[in-house]
């Protein structure tokens, strides 16, 4: 029997389950959450060197994007996801490089992942690794969220944006999945491979940089950006990671986590964004995910001045924008995809979200 397990970061946290190691420079600091729409430079910091790689001075460019050039001397500053999406379309028309996230992610290893990829250099095995990322990363980004699902003998890492109206999605997924593969390569060893790799973009691109470095079979025009590996390799132990480290690592975050800054409302798109295309995105599924009465979750909803429906439908128009930009996808598979039950279903709540069908909206140039 086939055995389907997803593994999503938790919406809240108690500030009791996860702690965190660091340098004594970041222990010493005052414990603040990560605001929503907001991420720590880390991967993005390697968009200077990949700049200054195609002979462009990186400065202009960065102010460009409305941002200050010396942030990017520290992977530990914080900038708007909004403004590194900018910012990679910038670069990308600079450089006439559609892969240029692709080569930014390259770049970046471990531990541009920083605190979280400290502790999965830690975590006794490579399950626990993945786990530690999926619980945690929402500490240092709170614009892309990241699942883990097992299904049979298979595990699929997927990594999805979630803010709304993100501009260069399929830039910002292609780096994701870039450090997410070198990443494991720390942790399993310098040749490891994924089976094959899924990437929501159109496969007019040129294929072989992407290729060469995930060194396995790329499926462009897919609904999602994945990871594809055998499960086992979650049970491989982790060389050198020390016990009292991963203690250390996991008390700050846990600390980082249950600072209180974090939005409920923030929180639910993360997780309806790992659960849409599942299908297990009602009102009383998530609910039933946070361990809470469905009166509950609309209750502290509306302390936020949001509504459940409003934010469902948030998240499915960005996802269904991604793929209407990105890909090739059919509109009755993004519709499947999204759970409409007919391609007719979902052209209807396209209209009433942005006032087009989803065709004449694709059709149009300077969209994404």
């Amino acid at each position: 029997m086939t055995t389907v397990k997803s593994i999503v970061p938790p919406p809240t946290s108690t500030g009791r389950e996860n702690s965190t190691l660091s340098p004594p420079r970041v222990l010493a600091g005052p414990v603040r959450s990560l605001p929503p729409g907001y991420i720590h430079l880390g991967v993005a910091k390697e968009i200077v060197p990949t700049l200054r790689d195609f002979g462009i001075d990186p400065d202009p460019v960065i102010q460009e994007a409305g941002l200050d050039p010396h942030l990017f001397d520290d992977g530990a500053n914080v900038i708007p996801h909004a403004a590194l999406g900018r910012l990679l379309t910038l670069s990308v028309a600079r450089t006439n490089c559609p892969h240029f996230g692709l080569l930014v992610g390259r770049r970046a290893t471990i531990l541009s992942l920083g605190m979280v990829g400290r502790l999965m250099q830690h975590s006794e095995t490579v399950g626990d690794a993945m786990r530690a990322l999926v619980s945690n990363l929402s500490i240092q980004n709170r614009g892309s969220v990241p699942s883990l699902t097992i299904i049979g003998d298979t595990a699929i890492f997927t990594f999805s944006v979630y803010q709304p109206k993100a501009e260069s999605a399929d830039q910002i997924l292609d780096g994701s999945l870039a450090v997410a593969v070198n990443a494991l390569r720390a942790l399993c060893g310098s040749e490891w491979a994924p089976t094959e790799v899924l990437l929501p973009r159109a496969g007019s691109v040129d294929q072989t940089p992407y290729r060469r470095h995930f060194r396995a079979p790329v499926r462009f025009d897919q609904e999602s950006a994945s990871i594809v590996f055998p499960a086992q390799d979650l049970k491989l132990r982790v060389a050198g990671a020390d016990p009292m480290m991963r203690a250390m690592l996991e008390e700050r975050i846990g600390q980082l986590m249950g600072a209180g800054n974090s939005q409920f409302s923030d929180d639910i798109r993360r997780l309806l964004r790992t659960q849409l295309t599942g299908n297990h995105c009602s009102a009383d599924g998530i609910a039933h995910l946070l361990a809470m009465h469905r009166r509950t979750l609309s209750r502290r909803l509306k302390d936020t001045g949001a509504g459940y429906r409003a934010i469902a439908n948030e998240i499915r128009f960005e996802f269904a924008r991604q793929l209407l930009a990105d890909t090739h996808v059919p509109l009755a598979q993004i519709a499947a995809a999204l759970g409409y039950s007919e391609a007719s279903a979902f052209t209807r709540a396209f209209r009433r979200w942005s006032g087009q069908t989803p065709t004449a909206w694709r059709d149009e140039p300077h969209q994404g």
